[in-house]
């Protein structure tokens, strides 16, 4: 039933692929381009309004914008708001003291993420009088602010961590089954990996969407359990992306039945190796719709780079993963001697590929040196270039044992100490690969270095 069903499923995944491939990336953050009083202005008197324009349409229900730890209502402007981009903030004069400063989050109308910011405003001591004289019962009617939940952050960046672990694992598993190790379908260990990575990026990518959605909306981990908000995410695109990722996910199940019970046979099998690689590409292209490649002045350009990247990333991780501890426990020397050159080969070509799309997605969402040195975003972004570069350096001893130690452990039949520097340095290597992965997900969630 599976071989006469495997063809038809191949023929829907590839053209689901093609969509996905060539469909648009998600749009940049909604930014904060002015506001009228201008940020830092010092001012006589307590405005009555403050007027927020925005980069983007927004919608009033994601826009929320606190002073003195309460919610204050935003309403559209009346004029000069063709685009829908822009709102009027109403100020109660009680809500301030010798300063006023309005706390802003708006959530994105089509990618989901969130950016939020601070305006602060000093008032001279006639407007100060004024404001103290206008006592505490007009807080009354000021509804109390919604606060950002920084549980519901941490557990979406977690999520997010992840669903990209489960993606590496299992596209790179995949990759390093199909192309250097067909047998390794047999193995236990290699097929217990693959089953976990599946269910892992399977929940990751069901929950990441409820997390993303309360947290867009200020809102608790009840709200990420709450069918609203689900639905309310499904009416952007970042929604739809979601979906299509589930689905991608689903059909991944198809893909991993077929290898399972097919085993070395399907492994080697041109229709599974084509749908595999539409899922693949499917899942890799979905995770990077909804990240910062759009952001700057070649989106295009940003989108090639993010799933180059990716897929370098998978073709890294999951190879090491499945050569920790899938190839080098069986300690073959049929299987070391080809696998594990083969497999230096690959991850070259990988690193190099991380490499020049990382650079390409650098210049294009930080867009400048300051950017890069000033910015939390930017930082945050040197970090993780900094362990990769000690990744590299760990790397560079695993290939060197490759050339010089390999043919004397194949020649021992895998003499347990002659492999075991190099099953350190892969250990290793994983490990702070995992790191970087974990900055990945801090700066997808982060508003970008612009």
């Amino acid at each position: 039933m599976t071989s006469r069903l495997l063809p038809r499923l191949l023929t829907a995944l590839t053209a689901l692929a093609v969509v996905l491939l060539t469909a648009p990336a998600a749009s940049a953050h909604t930014e904060l381009e002015s506001s009228s009083p201008k940020a830092g202005s010092r001012l006589t008197r307590t405005p009555t309004t403050v007027r927020l324009v925005f980069s983007e349409p927004v919608d009033l229900a994601d826009v929320h914008v606190t002073a003195d730890d309460r919610q204050l209502p935003v309403a559209r402007a009346v004029h000069g708001d063709s685009k829908g981009n822009v709102v009027e903030v109403a100020v109660p004069k009680a809500a301030v003291q010798s300063r006023l400063t309005l706390s802003w989050h708006v959530l994105d109308m089509e990618d989901g993420h969130a950016t939020s910011g601070t305006l602060s405003f000093p008032l001279a001591a006639k407007g100060k009088a004024k404001a103290q004289a206008a006592g505490a019962a007009d807080s009354d009617d000021v509804p109390a602010a919604a606060q950002e939940s920084e549980a519901v952050r941490t557990a979406w960046v977690a999520t997010r961590w992840a669903g990209y672990l489960a993606l590496a694992l299992y596209v790179g598993g995949i990759a390093f089954l199909a192309l250097l190790w067909p047998q390794g379908s047999q193995d236990r260990r290699t097929r217990r990996l693959l089953t976990l990575s599946w269910t892992a990026g399977l929940a990751a990518s069901l929950l990441a969407p409820g997390l993303q959605g309360a947290y867009g909306t200020m809102g608790t981990f009840d709200d990420v359990l709450r069918p609203s908000t689900y639905t309310d995410l499904l009416n952007t695109e970042v929604g739809v992306v979601a979906a299509c990722r589930v689905l991608l996910w689903v059909l991944a199940a198809v893909v991993l039945a077929a290898l399972l019970q097919g085993g070395e046979r399907a492994a080697r099998s041109p229709g599974w190796r084509v749908g595999a690689l539409a899922v693949g590409l499917g899942l890799l292209r979905t995770t990077g719709m909804t990240g910062h490649n759009a952001e700057g002045t070649h989106p295009g350009w940003g989108e090639v780079a993010d799933l180059v990247h990716l897929l370098g990333v998978s073709l890294w991780l999951g190879g090491l993963m499945l050569l920790l501890l899938g190839v080098l426990p069986r300690r073959r020397p049929e299987e070391l001697s080809a696998t594990v050159s083969g497999y230096a080969v690959l991850a070259g070509v990988s690193v190099a590929a991380i490499v020049l799309a990382g650079a390409v997605l650098t210049w294009q969402v930080v867009g400048s040196f300051d950017a890069l040195v000033d910015t939390g975003y930017g930082r945050l972004l040197l970090l993780k270039l900094a362990v990769l570069a000690a990744v590299l350096l760990i790397a560079r001893r695993s290939r060197g044992w490759v050339r010089t130690r390999l043919d004397i452990a194949v020649l021992l039949r895998g003499d347990r100490a002659t492999v075991r520097p190099f099953v350190y340095s892969v250990a290793a290597e994983t490990g702070l690969v995992l790191v970087v992965l974990a900055a990945t997900s801090l700066l997808v969630t982060s508003a970008p270095g612009r």
